[in-house]
């Protein structure tokens, strides 16, 4: 058809009416079909101009671009000024003051249902026209193309089907329940069955009961040993509830800050240094923002823990805790995001090092054994992995990766970008 305008336009002069009348005709004609094609699709498409002012949109975009209001997208106003979303908001004035193409990023958008994903897209928008004095084809950039797809179930896909490949470990944490209960179970079958021979035996003599120490000593410890058994189960419970999360993009570092911050005059008091090396990058990640932050104190409260025990009981310290600190480093690499925790505590053996994420195993008297658990389940719902490496008597790091959900993207490289890089 493109041609065949092409041709037309060349002779357009000596076209009769009727020619004239079929040739709109049949371009009207096209011209409805591809709006209705527009229209029909699911995905939304905003198209903008080169100060990203709206100039045609479809319904799919209406229904999934959060317009502060129904009309918004009528304004004569740049795009970024019309959507009720901050992070969005960023993201397409970065776009349009570095003029990005070709880039696309995830975001997570409340909505009514819930929490709702969309994969938010920028694209040239090239008009090509007929040079007659060169007869050449050009082209030119005269806007951008905004698409937006709905991904939500798509993602709520993948939780569900990490949550579903996580049960697979309840059977090893069965097995350690089971070992656990075993023993206070023992003790509670042989006291009782000294008090059962006790009572036994003094109904056969003279009828007088045993001592009454005799009696609440072995009370006491079948008393103590349900209360054991209590705590296990309780801590069963605790271990294999599921994680609920629930998942939105937000920043991993400004988070950290923020609980250094409450960290900080702790660790000012035990003269332990505690230094951020973040990254640079405004890096948003799919996760929940409470658990994230139960992760981040864990460590944190570990790696104190540990440096207190070296510095507390050794001699290079003459000064306290002064040589006791604590590195929190983030970068990001390869569309992942690393976060590191390096201390230099007490540090791990290896055999220590190689069960600490397991159910009830604790270096700690009174410590559960479900603390870094916990962090496990969390990292695993988040889709990351997390990594200890000790030197006992030096120290430990724990890094974790997460996964950067498409932030920035670069889909085709565009010839600005490319022309900008040399």
């Amino acid at each position: 058809m493109k041609d065949f305008v092409k041709k037309v336009s060349k002779k357009i002069s000596k076209l009769s009416e009727a020619q004239l009348a079929a040739l709109f005709e049949d371009l009207n004609s096209e011209n409805d079909m591809l709006n209705s094609l527009v229209e029909s699709l699911s995905t939304g498409l905003v198209i903008v101009d080169e100060n990203y002012i709206i100039m045609q949109h479809n319904k799919a975009a209406e229904r999934l671009f959060p317009f502060v209001s129904r009309q918004a997208y009528n304004e004569q106003l740049p795009v970024w000024q019309l959507v009720d979303d901050e992070p969005l908001s960023f993201f397409l004035k970065s776009c349009a003051s570095e003029q990005k193409t070709n880039v696309s990023e995830e975001f997570s958008i409340a909505s009514d249902g819930g929490i709702k994903f969309l994969n938010v897209t920028i694209l040239p928008f090239v008009q090509k026209h007929w040079n007659e004095s060169t007869d050449v084809v050009e082209t030119k950039i005269v806007g951008y193309i905004i698409t937006v797809d709905d991904i939500t179930q798509k993602r709520q896909q993948e939780i569900l089907l990490h949550r579903m490949e996580s049960l697979a470990s309840l059977t090893n944490l069965a097995a350690s329940v089971a070992h656990e209960i075993k023993n206070p179970l023992g003790a509670i079958s042989i006291h009782i069955q000294l008090l059962q021979k006790a009572v036994k035996k003094a109904r056969n003599g003279n009828g007088m009961l045993p001592a009454q120490k005799f009696m609440e000593d072995y009370l006491d410890v079948v008393n103590e040993e349900i209360d054991n058994l209590n705590k296990i189960v309780l801590d069963f419970l605790f271990a294999v509830r599921p994680v609920q999360a629930t998942m939105t993009l937000c920043s991993p570092d400004s988070l950290i800050e923020k609980l250094t911050s409450f960290f900080k005059p702790e660790f000012d008091a035990k003269n332990v240094s505690l230094e951020l090396r973040l990254s640079k990058k405004k890096t948003r990640l799919l996760m929940d923002e409470k658990l994230f932050r139960e992760v981040i104190v864990n460590i944190v409260q570990n790696a104190l823990a540990a440096i207190t025990q070296r510095f507390s009981s050794s001699q290079e310290a003459g000064d306290g805790f002064a040589h006791g600190e604590l590195i929190i480093e983030s970068c990001v690499k390869d569309e992942r995001y690393f976060l590191s925790f390096a201390d230099n505590g007490s540090g791990m053996d290896s055999e220590t090092s190689s069960h600490i994420f397991e159910p009830y195993y604790t270096t700690k008297s009174n410590g559960t054994g479900l603390g870094l658990t916990t962090v496990y389940k969390i990292i695993k719902e988040f889709r990351g992995d997390i990594d200890v490496k000790s030197v006992l008597g030096h120290g430990t790091v724990f890094t974790i990766t997460l996964p950067v959900p498409q932030s920035g993207v670069k889909l085709i490289a565009s010839k600005k970008s490319a022309k900008d890089e040399k």
